[in-house]
């Protein structure tokens, strides 16, 4: 039997001006379509050649040599091409892009923008993509405390964290009260594994070793200091609120970034604000 979202071997059967038929033996009556544009140049009936099956825009099985960017049961980062009113269609390489269905997607997708998803086969056979992928990641990666690691954003929960996906494979959660910094679903970060509970999936955080942390802050603050012309207009004195908004960075992050920048004779904060020296 041809399966769809599959690589396969197939046998050549039948041929026609517009491409050939392939099928697992002779006489199958499932064959599928290879466009000519795509069949290989002394291919004859009875050759074999393997071909992708999916479906063309009429959801009739098509055969394709071209490689797509996902295959049945795998995990990829794919690109939504478009939004239409049944869910969001994601460009996987070939020629008529894969549906992501409303109920199968974590938040608002957006055009253009990446997201992990894994390619399945809804009630009809069709091949689809979720971004709901909790139950195909992995759990015995090979990271330890300590390691840094890339870490895609797939999910939030506002009572536990953030979901992700280490390396698009293995289990990883960020504690709510790591969460330093705004993300988004579809966010991809680098991030320091802090722990790595029984079950293997690890805990992770957005900041790195406290030192090091403190030396990106103040970097980024005096960056921002200079995006405003040199003159960031509050102190350390200002509202958590407002810090966290401006800045990404908890009161406590920014006043030890301002302490660092002073020591180094970086800025000197006026009643209006903190300016670059």
């Amino acid at each position: 039997m041809i399966e769809l979202g599959k690589w396969q071997t197939l046998k050549v059967v039948r041929s026609k001006d517009f491409g050939i038929y392939l099928a697992q033996k002779q006489g199958d009556k499932d064959a599928v379509l290879l466009p000519r544009k795509q069949v290989p140049e002394g291919l004859k009936a009875g050759g074999e050649l393997e071909v992708f099956v999916y479906l063309d825009s009429s959801d009739r099985p098509i055969a394709t040599v071209h490689q797509p960017l996902i295959t049945l049961g795998k995990l990829a980062r794919l690109k939504v091409a478009s939004v239409g009113n049944i869910g969001a269609f994601m460009d996987w390489g070939l020629e008529k892009d894969i549906l992501l269905p409303f109920k199968e997607m974590e938040g608002k997708v957006k055009k253009d923008k990446t997201y992990l998803v894994y390619m399945y086969l809804d009630k009809s056979s069709r091949p689809c993509v979720t971004m709901k992928i909790y139950d195909y990641l992995e759990s015995s990666s090979p990271y330890e405390k300590g390691d840094y690691v890339e870490g895609y954003i797939y999910q939030l929960n506002e009572k536990l964290g953030a979901f992700v996906a280490v390396e698009d494979r293995y289990q990883g959660m960020i504690p709510k009260q790591e969460l330093t910094r705004r993300i988004q679903v579809g966010d991809a970060i680098k991030l320091r594994v802090s722990g790595v509970r029984e079950d293997g999936k690890l805990i992770l955080s957005m900041n790195q070793l406290a030192y090091q942390q403190m030396e990106e802050d103040s970097r980024m603050v005096y960056d921002m200091i200079l995006s405003y012309d040199g003159m960031l207009p509050f102190t350390d004195k200002a509202d958590p609120e407002m810090i966290k908004r401006e800045l990404g960075l908890s009161k406590n992050a920014f006043k030890r970034a301002v302490g660092r920048l002073l020591k180094e004779g970086k800025i000197e904060i006026q009643e209006t604000g903190i300016k670059a020296v």
